[in-house]
C-alpha cells in the first residue's frame, strides 16, 4: 500500500503584544496529528511584551521580529516570504486548533487544483458550541457588507457539509504557494481588516474557487488584539470597506455605492456614535472617511505586491 503524501504546510501567525495567545496557539499545534508542518511567527514590533519568550518555549519555531508594525497584511506577507511549504496557512494568534484540523484542509486542496483557498469551521473560543464562521456571503457592492454564515448559531451539525464560499476567513486561511506566486501577496494598503476579503476576491478573479471545510475545527478569541469596540477597529474597518470598493467595484455599482455611503452610511454611523456619547469613536470614524478625501487620487490604492 503506497505511503500517504503529506505536503509541507507553512503555518504563519502574526504576534503583536500577544505572546500569551501565540504560545497557546503553538501549544495546540504541537499536538496536531498532521506530521509535516513548520511554524513561522512574525512579531509586529511588539512594545508591551517580549516575543523572545515564544522562541524560548518553542525552539523549533521560526521567529522573525520586525522593526516596524506592518499590520496583519504586511506581517503575513513577511511570513509568506520566509515560508517553504507547498501550502501556506495563515492563522490568527488568538486561535486554537482541534487535533485533526489540518488534514481536512490539505485533503480539500489536494482534491482539486482549481481550489485557491480554504478555511475551517470556526467556533468561538469562549463559547465553544457556537459558530463564528461557516462561510461568507458575497459583499454587497452598494452597502459593502456581507455576513458570516452560521454566525452565533449553536452548532447542531447544520453546516456539516463542505461548500464554496465567497471569501475565506483570515483567522484560518490556507492558500497554495503556487496561487500566491500567480496572484501576489496581500495588499499593504489595508494594514488591518478586509485584506483577506480582497485576497479572496483576487483569488476568485484568477479562476480559483474558495471553500469552507466543515470537518476542520478552529476556535477563535474574536477581536482580542484590538478590542471589541476600539478606535483602531472602527478606523480600519470603515476606511478599508471603502478601499475594497475602490479596488473592486466599478461602473454603475460604484457610483451607487458611493451615493449610499455619502447619503446613508456615513451620516447614520457618525450620528450613532455622537448620540451614544462615544466621541473618540466618532473621531475615529470621521478620520476613516477623511483618509479617502486625502487619498482620492492615490495610485497605491490599487497596488498588489508580488513575491
Amino acid at each position: 500500500m503506497p505511503t500517504k503524501h503529506y505536503p509541507l504546510v507553512s503555518i504563519i501567525t502574526v504576534n503583536f503584544n500577544g505572546s500569551g495567545d501565540t504560545i497557546e496557539l503553538i501549544e495546540t499545534l504541537t499536538h496536531i496529528t498532521y506530521p509535516n508542518f513548520e511554524i513561522i511567527v512574525i512579531d509586529n514590533h511588539s512594545g508591551a511584551d517580549d516575543p523572545k519568550i515564544i522562541k524560548e518555549r518553542f525552539p523549533s519555531v521560526v521567529l522573525y521580529e520586525s522593526n516596524v508594525n506592518m499590520g496583519f497584511a504586511g506581517g503575513n506577507n513577511l511570513g509568506i516570504m520566509r515560508a517553504r511549504g507547498e501550502y501556506i496557512l495563515l492563522m490568527n494568534n488568538d486561535t486554537i486548533t482541534d487535533k485533526g484540523f489540518l488534514e481536512p484542509l490539505v485533503d480539500k486542496m489536494e482534491s482539486d487544483p482549481r481550489i485557491g483557498a480554504v478555511s475551517s469551521k470556526i467556533r468561538f473560543y469562549y463559547d465553544r458550541q457556537v459558530i463564528q464562521f461557516a462561510g461568507y456571503s458575497p459583499i454587497n457592492h452598494r452597502t459593502m457588507r456581507s455576513f458570516a454564515i452560521g454566525y452565533r448559531e449553536k452548532d447542531r451539525g447544520q453546516y456539516d457539509l463542505d461548500c464554496e464560499t465567497a471569501y475565506a476567513h483570515g483567522a484560518v486561511m490556507m492558500v497554495p504557494a503556487k496561487v500566491i506566486q500567480e496572484i501576489g501577496l496581500m495588499s499593504y494598503i489595508f494594514f488591518l481588516y478586509y485584506e483577506e476579503a480582497d485576497w479572496s476576491y483576487r483569488i476568485r478573479k484568477a479562476g480559483y474557487s474558495i471553500w469552507y471545510v466543515h470537518n476542520s475545527l478552529v476556535y477563535h478569541k474574536e477581536s482580542s488584539s484590538v478590542g471589541k469596540l476600539s478606535e483602531s477597529k472602527i478606523y480600519y474597518q470603515n476606511r478599508n470597506r471603502i478601499v475594497f470598493m475602490r479596488r473592486h467595484v466599478h461602473g454603475r455599482d460604484f457610483y451607487l455605492g458611493i451615493l449610499y455611503q455619502v447619503m446613508i452610511a456615513i451620516p447614520s454611523n457618525a450620528f450613532r456614535y455622537l448620540a451614544k456619547g462615544r466621541i473618540s469613536c466618532f473621531y475615529a470614524y470621521m478620520k476613516a472617511v477623511g483618509w479617502h478625501l486625502k487619498n482620492i487620487a492615490n495610485p497605491h490604492i490599487h497596488d498588489n505586491p508580488f513575491l
